[in-house]
């Protein structure tokens, strides 16, 4: 009886037909409901040959094994670009940015439903491929088709100190030879001309697509309207210091008396071979918890262990808005909101750094500034009203995390989703099997 209904043609496209139209509801595309019409044909009239890679009535009802092989991949790489789109997304920790909350090395999974997943910019897209294609190299994606931002209804918004994966917001604009750093910081260190002529160092030099762009994950310490400052290495938000994290990481400087740290004991302290600085037998720079500083001033052969910050006012050129009159640092920002869609802000020449790439790039006007004259579209301005929402985020490795001390806030339109789990964790500084985290798999992110 169980079987008959299971098997049954117009059961079958009830259940398909009732889950397409929950997706076409959920899209908000009504467009998508004349789909129904080809599942109907599918499932009940069977006037069109759609799986037009197999045979109609083959001999004995059975189809060839090279057809169910094509048939199988065809309906796995479509199951698994769905649920790639919509739903979730697996993640790897390429950097000690996050550490030592998150790991190298961490496999995780992201979840698009938790804020709503976007639809893509650029649909037309090789299956399973972010923006370069492997082995040949080139892009993976055609831009003959591009589509307006569109998030769809999701479960949660985003929330203060959530784990969150997002586009690279400098990442409009990519040198090939140098992908993985920030294009304006090469600009403002070699100057642009450099950057676009020197093709054999800089590669060249090219735009991408919100969605097409490097994907990073920070944590979100900072959310519309919020306003953030740090003073010497603490982070406040609305003038209340931010949580601590048990992973949180600062750097220190480490003496001993001339008695080098014994390797092993640093291996049980989980410091990474990379996060080894050795100055020489007596000194050493090492990115700790405040539990591992802890432990190392304990060691018999250690003598001092001293947090690293800068002073206020010390400007360091790259900090956002790389601009003068805001000399702040890595570890002494701010104060600074977080602008919220719908907030109007004033604009003067001395605060258009805080805002030009808002305006001019991720809500795409035409700003001219013309001495104290400031044009939005042709008109002369003196305010401004945000069409998004923007974030602040950074990573919990404060010394060693390229975040939005460095450029700035992230618009909501570059939001991929929230890390959820861990699902494998693998040390490179190991050989296998000892170099699978036990204690990490399948854990959530905190």
């Amino acid at each position: 009886m169980i079987r008959s209904i299971l098997t049954n043609k117009w059961f079958k496209f009830i259940t398909i037909g009732t889950l397409y139209s929950l997706w076409v509801i959920w899209l908000g595309s009504y467009l998508w409901f004349l789909g129904l019409a080809i599942i109907f044909d599918i499932y009940i009239t069977e006037k069109v040959h759609w799986a037009f890679w197999k045979k109609k009535n083959p001999p004995n009802g059975k189809q060839t094994k090279v057809v169910e092989w094509v048939d199988a991949i065809i309906f796995a790489v479509i199951a698994a670009t769905f649920i790639r789109m919509f739903f979730i997304e697996a993640y790897t920790i390429p950097t000690s940015s996050m550490e030592k909350s998150m790991l190298v090395g961490d496999y995780l999974f992201v979840s698009k439903t938790a804020y709503g997943p976007k639809t893509p910019n650029t649909p037309l897209s090789f299956p399973f491929v972010h923006n370069t294609m492997p082995v040949v190299g080139g892009k993976s994606y055609s831009e003959a088709i591009t589509r307006p931002y569109k998030r769809l209804k999701g479960f949660t918004t985003i929330k203060n100190n959530d784990v969150v994966v997002f586009h690279f917001p400098e990442g409009d604009t990519v040198a090939l030879g140098i992908p993985n750093q920030s294009y304006y910081q090469l600009t403002r260190t070699y100057g642009k001309s450099r950057v676009w002529s020197d093709k054999r160092n800089f590669g060249e030099i090219i735009a991408r697509p919100v969605d097409k762009r490097e994907n990073y994950i920070k944590r979100c310490v900072g959310i519309p309207g919020d306003k953030i400052e740090i003073k010497k290495g603490q982070l406040f938000v609305n003038d209340q210091p931010q949580e601590k994290f048990e992973g949180m990481q600062f750097d220190y400087l480490v003496k001993t008396n001339g008695t080098a740290i014994n390797p092993k004991a640093l291996d049980k302290l989980h410091i990474a071979e990379d996060d080894r600085n050795t100055y020489s037998s007596q000194q050493y720079l090492f990115p700790l918890t405040q539990d591992a500083a802890d432990k190392i001033a304990d060691f018999a052969n250690v003598t001092e262990v001293e947090k690293i910050l800068e002073e206020p006012g010390t400007w360091e050129r790259n900090i956002f808005p790389a601009d003068s009159r805001y000399p702040w640092n890595v570890d002494n920002f701010g104060p600074l909101t977080i602008p919220a869609k719908g907030e109007t802000v004033s604009l003067t020449i001395d605060n258009l750094p805080l805002y030009r790439r808002i305006i001019d790039i991720y809500e795409e006007n035409d700003l001219v500034v013309s001495g104290n004259e400031i044009k939005i579209n042709g008109e002369v301005a003196s305010s401004y009203t945000f069409k998004m929402d923007y974030y602040w985020m950074m990573g919990d490795n404060r010394h060693n995390s390229a975040d939005s001390r460095y450029w700035g806030f992230v618009p909501e339109d570059h939001v991929v989703g929230k890390a959820k789990f861990i699902w494998l964790s693998l040390d490179k500084d190991k050989g296998f099997p000892a170099n699978i985290r036990f204690k990490r798999l399948f854990t959530r992110v905190r």
